[in-house]
């Protein structure tokens, strides 16, 4: 049995400051925390030497260190956190004095945190969130959650099986991906099986033992019925594969090889499978881009919703929008209220079935990409906007998205930067849990 997620709140002090006021923080700093998660190890009381410290660390084993200068504490505290826990990320947290009167200095808190961050940031590579304020405060509360909710994300990247289904094509190798890059660098396990076993798979299943995916997809889409019977039996032949490929397997994120394959070889692409699976929590992406797919799951995880997975298309310099569009494998959720899920063909190939829509709008959503340098390590691209209700702009589908800063110069940048044509559409307000996963995974932001 795997361990679960388990952050650990460490209140350092010493007992010659103001106990009560620090006292009142610790209970009003633990009372945020529960509530934002159910997963936090605490001690009873502020751990008011390095002796206690050490007791306190001998009952833990956490994925999230939180270490809050309840007052002030030398490095030796700090110091002793990090040699026990070496892993484990740290939300440094500093408080705020409660009260200015010409009188006591009651926490000291803030000079606590210099001694901290010295210490970490001579024996960590990788960066540090910090946090300053009460409780209380509405901009503490945010970061402490970011952080908590990107700490639980990295901890599920460890236990992520994502699947490769078949090559990349020629010239898509910006998608392709190495087990060792993947596992040194996020903790994710990837597996492989080529496309061609999942469709000797569909084939050898009867029209009965696809009747239930049939009936669900119905349920979900508008205008399957429309496809020829052929397709839209074949289609369901690969939506069963799929399902049960990954079922067996534990996959939670899936790449797939999909053109010229599905259409040569089977006659029925795998666009609307994949945007079924992106329904069903695993992040689905075409083109056998596994960085796209990793892409698709750290948004889905974090905003509890399928992300949309798409190239930029075209530019509006006067909107301040970008669109991104692709072929049909959006899951059938992110459909316009208006139109749903509608079904037609590939805009290419003109073989069905395929995903028809424009995509619904958000007031809060964010550009995002796991890309590699020129080096070959890896770098995050995080751009925060919104998705505008507009509607379906090419045959395929789409979304318009405006960006808070100049959609123009993200083009360029990210032109003249190099990087990739494919990109996660993120629905929801997580550009600072993105930030600080980035940290966490000592990857840079471009």
């Amino acid at each position: 049995m795997k361990k679960a997620f388990q952050a650990a709140y460490i209140p350092i002090g010493v007992p010659t400051f103001h106990l009560e006021s620090a006292r009142q923080a610790f209970s009003d700093s633990l009372a945020l925390l529960r509530s934002v998660s159910p997963h936090v190890a605490a001690p009873e009381d502020i751990l008011l030497s390095v002796e206690a410290l050490e007791a306190f660390l001998d009952t833990v084993d956490p994925d999230l260190i939180i270490l809050q200068n309840a007052t002030f504490a030398n490095a030796a505290y700090a110091g002793e956190v990090l040699r026990r826990c070496p892993n484990a990320p740290i939300l440094l947290w500093t408080l705020r004095e409660p009260v200015i009167d010409g009188g006591r200095l009651r926490l000291n808190s803030l000079t606590g945190a210099y001694s901290a961050a010295n210490a970490i940031r001579q024996l960590r590579a990788e960066p540090f969130t910090f946090v300053y304020g009460a409780p209380a405060e509405d901009a503490v509360r945010k970061t402490v959650t970011a952080c908590l909710r990107a700490a639980e994300l990295k901890w599920e990247l460890s236990h992520l099986n994502l699947a490769a289904v078949g090559h990349t094509p020629q010239g898509f190798g910006f998608g392709r991906a190495l087990d060792l890059d993947l596992l040194k660098a996020f903790g994710v396990r990837l597996t492989s099986i080529e496309a061609r076993e999942l469709i000797d798979r569909a084939r050898s299943f009867s029209d009965a033992d696809c009747e239930s995916f049939l009936q669900d997809a119905c349920g979900r889409m508008t205008g399957l019925d429309e496809t020829p019977e052929k397709n839209r039996r074949d289609f369901a032949r690969l939506y069963k594969a799929y399902a049960d490929y990954v079922r067996e397997n534990g996959i939670g994120a899936l790449a797939s090889r999909c053109w010229p394959d599905f259409f040569t070889a089977f006659g029925t692409p795998v666009c609307a499978v994949l945007g079924i699976l992106n329904d069903l929590g695993v992040a689905a992406a075409c083109e056998a881009d596994v960085y796209g797919a990793l892409s698709m799951y750290i948004g889905q995880k974090l905003s509890g919703r399928p992300a949309f997975f798409g190239d930029p298309v075209s530019l509006s310099e006067s909107g301040n929008t970008i669109t991104f569009w692709h072929c049909g494998t959006a899951a059938c959720s992110l459909a316009r209220e208006d139109t749903g899920a509608c079904v037609g063909e590939h805009c290419n190939r003109h073989i069905g079935p395929t995903l028809e829509f424009g995509c619904r709008p958000a007031s809060r959503a964010v550009i995002f990409r796991v890309g590699r340098t020129t080096e070959g390590g890896f770098r995050f691209l995080i751009e925060p906007g919104e998705i505008l209700d507009r509607p379906q702009q090419f045959y395929g589908t789409s979304l318009v998205f405006r960006a808070d800063r100049s959609a123009e110069e993200l083009v360029r940048r990210t032109v003249r930067d190099g990087w990739e044509p494919h990109y996660a559409v993120v629905y929801g307000d997580v550009a600072e849990e993105l930030s600080i996963l980035a940290d966490m995974l000592n990857i840079p932001r471009g």
